[in-house]
């Protein structure tokens, strides 16, 4: 009987769930997009229950089209959209409040109060991370603060609060616990002591006993429910997804970069077993824990990548399909000096600006659709490239003094081939596709293989990533200095926009 692992792959527009055999290889998936609710500007909120149901519908559908049983399954891994909040009734399991999702803002005024109050520097040496409400703190806090009755009950141990790889173990299972990985996303987790932060916690005013177990990456943490799947199934790999993309691409080492394509853009730089240090408003954070060791991660985040795109088709309505954005972008030979800031929520990192906005600059007359297309695409690569070259800078520090020879690209977004080349240009170094593009799911199937034996080692997986496409820089060096400065102009004229009067 063949064996698989079946790795959930919970995103920010779509849950999936794909089967994974011991060659690493694809043998079936299922997916299916959620509602997202956007009820004022700046909030993003998701359904809890319509995140678990589809998660489960997908699962469920993947095993019956493949013929799989349940037996046949020696363990589950899980991957999620990171820092999104969800607070549920430990009875009842129902959440109090709609999830707020990774892309809302509404904590922005709390980060400034805080940063006012020079509290920036003790959160970013406890967690690595900006004062940013992009984190799970702030949320947490802001729902404590607006759900009648909440705080109080989250103090007398009435309420869970979980990021979404705790809220689907606990439908799962029945456990409350979250993976180093997701606990290093909440700023209220200290990275080098690798435990929930005292300090932290009264500073947001969190109830300790509403928070999760913290479990490493790559353990048994429960067993589905048997009316769920027919049978008994083991939970035994959990990460964010970004680590878990950063894992499935055998980033593995010293100076490995990975490059996610999805919702939003994530560029990750393996750091060793000690907590890096960034100089460029990059994060430090939790990668992974295997055996009792933890791997770092340099991070840098992009707020808006592929849903510019989603951006262009439900927004503006210019395409039907994501899928035809490549096409029409390339129907022009270039911008036409068309440039678009997709800063819709924000800016991540560099800028770390809760303020500023989308903006579209440089249109003339002769500007059409395809300009703004390819802008959107260019988009996506600028804001990359700003990322790499702070990684850059980082990492020829005398700490990890590394350089950065190239970038392993995977997410939906890396299947356009215009969007890729253009990323090696304006990077100067290449970009490398695997031949498995799912590399959320698939690192979260070697995290719950590895606890279960399917796989011995980190070397045996390593030696199964395979390149598929590798793109060049084509570009000359003064044409990509020139784009970049032009982007920065362009960013600059979207920054502050939402500055409260």
């Amino acid at each position: 009987m063949k064996k698989y692992i079946l790795a959930l792959d919970q995103g920010t527009t779509s849950s999936r769930a794909i089967l994974f055999d011991h060659a690493g290889q694809i043998c079936g998936s299922a997916a299916q997009e959620f509602p997202q609710h956007y009820p004022r500007p700046g909030w993003v909120e998701h359904d809890p229950n319509e995140i678990w149901n589809s998660q489960l519908t997908v699962a469920r559908k993947v095993l019956h089209d493949n013929h799989i049983d349940s037996q046949q399954v020696l363990a589950i891994g899980i991957a999620n959209q990171r820092e999104t909040t969800v607070v549920w009734d430990r009875k009842t399991g129902e959440p109090i409040a709609p999830a707020i999702v990774w892309q809302d803002r509404r904590g922005a005024e709390l980060c400034e109060q805080l940063r006012a109050a020079g509290k920036a520097k003790l959160i970013a040496d406890c967690t690595g991370l900006e004062l940013d409400a992009y984190f799970s703190a702030t949320k947490l806090a802001w729902l404590l603060d607006h759900v009648p009755g909440a705080r109080e009950r989250a103090r007398h141990g009435a309420l869970a609060f979980g990021t979404i790889d705790s809220w689907l173990v606990f439908k799962l299972c029945g456990s409350h616990v979250t993976d180093v990985s997701n606990a290093a996303r909440t700023m209220l987790f200290n990275i080098h002591l690798m435990r929930w932060d005292q300090d932290l916690l009264e500073l947001f005013d969190i109830p300790e006993a509403m928070l999760p177990q913290v479990v490493s990456s790559s353990e048994e943490v429960g067993h589905t429910r048997e009316a769920l799947f027919g049978g008994a199934i083991a939970v035994a790999g959990i990460a964010g997804d970004q680590q878990a993309a950063t894992f499935g691409q055998a980033c593995h080492q010293p100076g490995m970069v990975k490059n996610t394509y999805g919702t939003g853009c994530f560029m990750l730089m393996h750091a060793g077993r000690h907590a890096p240090l960034s100089r460029n408003r990059l994060l430090s954070t939790v990668g992974w824990r295997l055996d009792g060791k933890t791997d770092y991660l340099l991070e840098g985040s992009v707020f808006m990548g592929g849903a510019t795109v989603q951006w262009l088709r439900d927004g503006l309505g210019l395409i039907k399909q994501s899928s035809e954005v490549e096409a029409l972008a390339a129907s022009v030979p270039d911008n036409g000096g068309v440039f678009l800031v997709p800063a819709f929520a924000g800016l991540g990192a560099p800028h770390w600006d809760p303020h500023a906005r989308g903006t579209l600059v440089g249109l003339s007359r002769g500007s059409n659709r395809a300009h703004i297309a390819r802008a959107a695409l260019e988009a996506i690569a600028f804001q990359s490239a700003e990322l790499m070259a702070a990684m850059q800078k980082d990492a020829s520090s005398p700490l990890h003094a590394v350089k950065l020879s190239e970038v392993r690209a995977d997410g939906g977004a890396a299947g356009n081939d215009l969007l890729l080349q253009f990323q090696a240009d304006v990077l100067g170094v290449p970009v490398l596709r695997p031949e498995v593009t799912e590399t959320t799911a698939l690192g979260a199937a070697y995290l719950a293989g590895l606890a279960v034996g399917f796989w011995d080692s980190v070397e045996e997986i390593a030696a199964q990533w395979r390149c598929e496409r590798r793109f060049e820089p084509q570009m000359a060096a003064e044409r990509r200095a020139e784009l970049m400065a032009q982007w920065s102009r362009a960013v600059a004229r979207s920054r502050d926009w939402a500055q409260p009067a």
